[in-house]
């Protein structure tokens, strides 16, 4: 019997809430510390995951766990959130069901470690390759980038999301991810220019002082020291488990892999080091002749280093800080602005500088890892959102923060019912009404166009007169007093007209999950976020490549008198379409629970877990899944389990298993009302019944495990005996063979000892003839020796003898003829003597010197260095003239071997030397090569005749180019022709021609350094040839293709000079865009080929093996 897993099997407490009995709030807070005290932090509301944050690493995330739940059934196993990962990913792999995976719960519940979670887990389990592995690892590597900029410290997590954030995951149809698209919702802007106490800024100020190198600060213009900066809080700088400069080096390899070039990278720093320098700009006044008060500057420092970080003229910038401009119709105003006034604008223009910079990086983000193709994708949605917010004082934030949670909390109820009932009706099951809280009322006090909360604060700021807070809720007070899920001070709903707990600047909304109190003070302000137009013109005035794109409404040009949207407006459309979206997909639901305030393990605050339930409306959840069916189970699967409760079905059902299971219930005599047969599965109403037939199954395994254990045994011991006879068996056979094995080997050896004995008599006693033989043969050789060696010393003594005696005679005979000539010419030599034996001898040391230079003459090659050495220190000049003159010589005869062609090869040969030696590294491979020009023998061959016949001018140059694809980088053969006109590229296998670039628009050629044979062809703007971009090829004979170009330009007196541009790193222009490509040196693979790959949107790389 194959035994499998389920999520009844070795259960904590209960797995699913649903199960749960009697159900109530203390049962179901019980079942959760149970569960929690050992470590069991998922439990299931149906398909609903309840997750506790630990505070601590467990080991349930390993790559382990990931295979266990991987292709099983999501009850299968015990309660984890990889089971509704995998249920959601074969949902829309195999049933092309799109999926969105909604993740709440309040600050420091674990949503953003939860939706990682999930993104890990669908990287895991979906296809591998290279272009999938870079999509999955752009879309992992995005949420560094997102947390850096929208994470912060709070009181209630050190890693808190201050933001939320929805994100689309495209798959094709084999369930591999193509791309995705982000969406951010309500960033905390509020947190750049004031932090709650014990809270911090965003993570990137921090990380930036703390990782980045002092070269980059100095260019940005900061200091490490955090109390050098307003924005920044001091109390919470520093947060233990954080390491900030670490952090920082993530977040640029994040952004790097993402795909952010290096200037878009230096670009965004310097937006952050700007918010930092102008929370440090501060205002006094000064007092004007007509008696109001004007804002200056105290310390123009900052100021002027913003200005220059941001390329603003300082005085522009000042202007907006002192003055305001107000337009109506063709009128304009100017008013000067007091310090309250200045202080405002400062924090307004740092809140919108960084929350536009963050929405471009979402932007710019969503362009690298969008799906590039444009067929039809299945999406995979992950919404992790704030959940809801009731603190102590709650304003506008917590105001919208809660209208997105009843929003969501409605979709939550319908979407449930509507997959209850669905469900329902394909089993055949009877459907019945279930009633349950309907907040859409809630939600319609809130968003309602014409009276709703949102309508009437949209109203408040735009109409003219005094707008205060105090208006705003005397509107309320007006409009909303008869809402039962509405209360104030003034309203006909409140009971207690003289509750303290309900101040007069306060209002009080019944929400799903209770009531809360908000305070108005603050909400017209937030709700306008208004940036004065002087700000934002002066910030489109910057020359900073980013600052245009963030400030469009500063351009003079397009000056729009309308008013903006308000904040609130805004999000209620991004509620809107956020909902609509949500609606097309099938939903999946992450509850996250934070079980204590102090961020520890093992700590369950009931009251704060109590709070959460009710808001989170979990109870609610348990009983609509219980309204109708607890429990329901396919037949098979239920078959399967409780089959050995009945002896008909055990242990083989041969039928359909919807028979064996009507057998099985009918055997156990369960009351019919507890549970119905669907067509697929069998539906159990109460839990009682489910655990009534886990008891069973419980008893009966105990009771099957009793018989097995006995036929074990019986087994065992039988088994046993046998084994003891056949190994007595096998021991006696094997002695015998042992004694009869030893008999043997003893008269064997003695055998071996006899005849060794006799062998070495008979060997000794050849060995004595042998030697005596040698002895006589050595004795007679020795002899003969000394004699033959006697005779030939006598022999020689003789004639030494003879030969001293002739000698003897020459030597008298010369000293004799001395003597004579000494005799006639002795008047003659004292004159010329000396001199004459001068000359004689040096003309013989010259004689010798020239005829040894004869017969050691190096090579006539003019390369070859060889020159013999200089035998006399006064011939070192010389020696020297001769080697220069013979150099001459043999070069002037190496030249006029040369024809006409040889020289024009030489002469391009030297200027390939001009423009590549010590600059390429393929050069020196090329200088042994001739250039041959056309190596295809287009005039020759008939393949070409048709493309020969196209080009008028002769045909410098013919060879087969790669050129390179800017989408994939791979490359496509092509004819590459160079004439002293055009360069012409055709089609290798037709013969067709593809472009033709006539060489007037030729303006550069731009190369690497390294040894591949790529270059790119830069075309003039404008010109006929550039309608396509540039053009960048690869060929085996780079070296000699741009020094024929080249030479062609410098000798033609119709053509500028060709520009040659030799670097790692060089931009080409595709069409419209203006794409980057980089060498680098890599490992030598698949073979040591170069190869070429599109990095992202504006990146190609080349990778060029190394070379030992």
């Amino acid at each position: 019997m194959e035994v499998k897993t389920s999520l009844l099997d070795n259960m904590i407490g209960v797995g699913d809430m649903v199960l749960l009995e009697p159900l109530s709030e203390d049962s179901f807070l019980e079942n959760l510390r149970n569960r929690f005290d050992h470590s069991e932090i998922y439990t299931y509301i149906g398909s609903v995951v309840i997750s506790m944050n630990p505070y601590r690493s467990l080991p349930i995330f390993t790559p382990d766990k990931v295979e266990e739940y991987r292709n099983r059934n999501f009850y299968e196993l015990s309660p984890h959130i990889y089971a509704l990962a995998d249920e959601a990913y074969r949902s829309l792999r195999d049933q092309d069901k799109d999926q969105c995976i909604l993740i709440t719960g309040e600050s420091g519940a674990g949503k953003t470690e939860a939706s990682k979670l999930v993104m890990s887990y669908v990287a895991a389990v979906c296809g591998k390759g290279q272009e999938v592995n870079k999509v999955k690892e752009q879309l992992l590597q995005s949420n560094p980038v997102l947390e850096a900029f929208g994470n912060a410290k709070t009181v209630r997590n050190d890693n808190s999301s201050r933001f939320g954030k929805y994100m689309d995951i495209e798959f094709d149809f084999k369930g591999d991810p193509l791309g995705g698209v982000i969406s951010n919702y309500l960033l905390e802007k509020s947190r750049v220019v004031k932090q709650p106490r014990g809270e911090r800024n965003f993570h990137v100020f921090y990380q930036l002082l703390s990782g980045a190198s002092d070269d980059t600060l100095k260019k940005l213009k900061l200091d490490r020291d955090f109390s050098k900066y307003n924005y920044l809080s001091l109390d919470s700088a520093v947060v233990n488990g954080l390491d900030d400069a670490a952090n920082f080096r993530t977040v640029r390899n994040a952004m790097q892999i993402v795909g952010f070039m290096e200037d878009e990278v230096q670009s965004v720093l310097e937006l952050v080091a700007a918010v930092l320098k102008l929370g440090n700009i501060e205002f006094k006044p000064e007092s004007r002749c007509n008696g109001t008060d004007e804002s200056r500057i105290k310390d123009k420092n900052d100021l002027k280093e913003m200005c220059e970080l941001l390329g603003i003229e300082q005085s522009v910038l000042e202007r907006a800080f002192s003055y305001r401009t107000v337009e109506a119709k063709m009128e304009k105003v100017s008013t000067t602005l007091n310090v309250a006034q200045a202080y405002y604008a400062r924090d307004a223009l740092a809140k919108n500088l960084y929350s536009r910079l963050f929405s471009w990086l979402v932007t710019r983000i969503n362009e690298s890892i969008k799906a590039q193709t444009k067929t039809r994708h299945k999406v995979m949605g992950v919404l992790d959102i704030y959940g809801f917010e009731i603190f102590e004082d709650n304003s506008f934030e917590q105001f919208i923060i809660n209208y997105c949670n009843e929003k969501l909390q409605q979709i939550f109820i319908e979407l449930t019912l509507r997959e209850e009932q669905e469900e329902y009706v394909r089993e055949g099951i009877e459907w019945t009404n279930i009633e349950y809280f309907n907040n859409a009322i809630i939600c319609d006090l809130i968003e309602n166009n014409q009276n709703g909360i949102l309508a009437m604060l949209d109203e408040e700021c735009l109409r003219p007169g005094t707008v205060t807070d105090e208006t705003f809720l005397d509107k309320l007070n007006t409009i909303c007093a008869e809402h039962q899920h509405f209360e104030s001070r003034l309203s006909k709903n409140s009971k207690f007209l003289n509750d303290h707990s309900l101040p007069h600047n306060c209002f009080r909304i019944q929400h799903y999950a209770g009531k809360v109190l908000y305070r108005a003070e603050g909400f017209v302000d937030k709700n306008n976020d208004l940036l004065y137009r002087d700000l934002s013109q002066a910030m489109y005035k910057a020359n900073h490549s980013l600052i245009k794109q963030l400030f469009p409404e500063g351009n003079p040009a397009k000056v729009n008198l309308k008013r903006p949207p308000t904040a609130g407006f805004q999000f209620k459309a991004s509620v809107g379409t956020l909902m609509r979206n949500l609606q097309t997909k099938n939903p999946n639901y992450i509850r996250c629970i934070k079980p204590n305030d102090k961020k520890a393990s093992h700590i369950f605050t009931e009251s704060l877990v109590r709070h959460q339930v009710r808001y989170l409306g979990l109870l609610e959840n348990v009983r609509v899944r219980r309204a109708g069916y607890a429990f329901r189970q396919a037949y098979e699967p239920c078959l399967e389990r409780y089959k050995m409760l009945c002896k008909r079905t055990w242990p083989h059902w041969r039928g359909p298993a919807r028979e064996g299971v009507e057998v099985l219930m009918a055997d156990l005599q369960v009351p019919l009302e507890e549970f119905s047969y669907g067509r697929s599965k069998i539906f159990i109403r109460n839990p009682r019944t489910l655990f009534f037939l886990e008891e069973r199954r419980r008893q009966c395994l105990q009771d099957l495990a009793t018989l097995i254990q006995k036929i074990y045994r019986g087994w065992k011991c039988r088994s046993h005996f046998l084994l003891l006879k056949k190994s007595q068996v096998v021991v006696a056979a094997w002695y015998r063979r042992y004694a009869q094995q030893k008999k043997y080997q003893r008269i064997k050896s003695a055998t071996t000892v006899v005849q060794s004995y006799t062998r070495g008599w008979q060997a000794r006693k050849l060995l004595r003839e042998l030697k005596y033989q040698k002895r006589c043969e050595e004795a007679v050789t020795t002899i003969a020796a000394f004699w033959h060696g006697t005779q030939a010393r006598r022999e020689l003594r003789r004639l030494k003898e003879e030969a001293r005696r002739k000698h003897a005679v020459a030597v008298i005979w010369a000293y004799w003829q001395g003597l004579k000539v000494r005799r006639e010419y002795r008047k003659f030599f004292r004159a010329n003597a000396g001199k004459k034996i001068y000359d004689f001898t040096i003309q013989r040391i010259m004689q010798k010197y020239f005829l040894g230079l004869k017969s050691s003459m190096p090579s006539m090659s003019p390369i070859d260095k060889n020159w013999p050495a200089r035998p006399y220190v006064f011939l070192d000049g010389v020696h020297t003239e001769l080697r220069r003159i013979f150099h001459l010589w043999r070069c002037k005869k190496y030249r006029s071997q040369f024809t006409e062609e040889k020289k024009a090869v030489y002469e391009e040969k030297l200027e390939a030397s001009e423009i590549f030696k010590d600059k390429k590294a393929l050069y020196p491979s090329s200088v042994s090569q001739p250039f041959k020009g056309d190596y295809l023998e287009i005039s020759k061959n008939p393949k070409y005749q048709k493309l020969n016949s196209s080009v008028d001018e002769k045909v410098l140059l013919a060879d087969v180019v790669n050129k390179i694809n800017r989408a994939n980088g791979k490359g496509t053969a092509r004819i590459f022709l160079l004439t002293k006109k055009s360069v012409v590229l055709a089609d290798q296998k037709t013969g067709q021609v593809k472009a033709s670039v006539a060489l007037p628009d030729l303006t550069s050629v731009s190369v690497s350094t390294q040894s591949d044979g790529f270059f790119a062809l830069r075309l003039k703007e404008g010109s006929a040839s550039a309608v396509k971009g540039d053009f960048l090829l690869s060929s085996e004979h780079l070296i000699e293709i741009i020094t024929k170009l080249h030479h062609i330009g410098s000798t033609s007196a119709d053509q500028e000079q060709l520009n040659i541009d030799i670097s790692d790193e060089f931009l080409v222009q595709f069409k419209q865009d203006k794409v980057c490509v980089k060498f680098i040196q890599a490992a030598p693979k698949n073979g040591n080929s170069v190869s070429c790959k599109r990095k992202n949107n504006r990146l190609l790389e080349v990778s060029v093996p190394t070379t030992a």
